[in-house]
């Protein structure tokens, strides 16, 4: 008496092989899908496992590997960018994760489409057109890019530092690839592309811990030079709390020239980054209050007009 082969249900038709025909060809993958169908229509169940073990489950197995691919990239993203973060910088170590986040990404597409007979080195090649001729049609997104590549590599400035670029001064929040984003200090978001940072001139105003503050002052011409000097030292003093002493630091005061209406001072005074702002506050108060005290005033532009009548 004859027997079925193993994996041949009542029908008599061998599920596996079935299954591993309607995966050889889209085109034979197709024909397959519509004889499944038929009989399926036919009201025959052995088509509906054969739809289920040649169609359905592969679809579920790429989708549960892309989200354990998910999970695994952003779980080692984390992990491979942790001592870059602690022992470098912020900037950087985001850049590391997102590296290795969408490589691993990419790498598990890959394999999924392998696994559906999608060959890897002909997608490779595709890829490499594709990339050409978009590279042709973005060539300001490439130079975005290069640009990107060139601030995360030297790192003019990083995450947290106010900088003075592309006609704004803002705190970093992020730097991308392609573009860098601000916080302005009345808490604006700016997203400003990497090629028009680094074209152009970048001041990073805090990279120092310790600033120099300047306050120009005109004095009257009647004011005693030695007097306006002893003014402008009391007031100097009495932000000694703030001061950063040391060579080339404390404070000077400067006679710096002699202007059209009036003599022309520099108070030079250094203090801790964080106190620039409040300390040149307090002392250009300092300045107005005791110029006014001792009787030294700051007069406004003028000019003399001399009229001569002829006979």
């Amino acid at each position: 008496m004859w027997q079925p082969e193993s994996g041949v249900g009542a029908s008599g038709v061998n599920l596996l092989a079935v299954g591993q025909e309607l995966t050889n060809t889209p085109e034979t993958t197709t024909e397959n899908v519509v004889e499944t169908a038929h009989r399926l229509a036919d009201g025959d169940l052995s088509a509906l496992l054969t739809l289920l073990e040649s169609f359905v489950m592969p679809v579920v197995t790429a989708l549960l590997l892309m989200i354990v691919a998910f999970f695994a990239a952003s779980f080692i993203a984390r992990v491979a960018s942790a001592p870059v973060r602690k022992r470098v910088d912020e900037t950087l170590g985001r850049f590391v994760a997102k590296l290795v986040y969408y490589s691993i990404i990419i790498f598990a597409l890959l394999g999924v489409l392998g696994k559906f007979g999608v060959s890897v080195s002909s997608f490779a090649a595709v890829v490499a057109a594709a990339g050409f001729a978009i590279g042709l049609a973005f060539q300001g997104t490439l130079s975005n890019f290069a640009a990107g590549v060139l601030l995360l590599v030297f790192r003019p400035f990083k995450v947290g530092d106010v900088i003075n670029a592309a006609g704004i001064t803002a705190n970093v929040y992020e730097i991308d690839l392609f573009s860098t984003t601000f916080d302005t200090p009345d808490n604006r978001r700016i997203i400003v592309p990497n090629s028009a940072i680094s074209s152009g001139t970048i001041e990073n105003v805090s990279h120092h811990n310790e600033r120099r503050v300047d306050i120009s002052v005109d004095v009257s011409y009647s004011a005693s030079l030695d007097k306006t000097r002893e003014t402008l030292t009391s007031a100097a003093e009495s932000l000694r709390d703030k001061l950063i002493d040391g060579q080339g630091r404390g404070y000077q005061i400067v006679l710096t020239d002699l202007g059209e209406s009036a003599v022309k001072w520099s108070i030079r005074f250094w203090a801790s980054s964080d106190d620039f702002w409040g300390v040149r506050e307090r002392l250009t108060a300092q300045v107005k209050n005791r110029l006014d005290s001792h009787g030294i005033g700051i007069p406004f532009p003028q000019l003399d007009v001399h009229v001569t009548q002829e006979n």
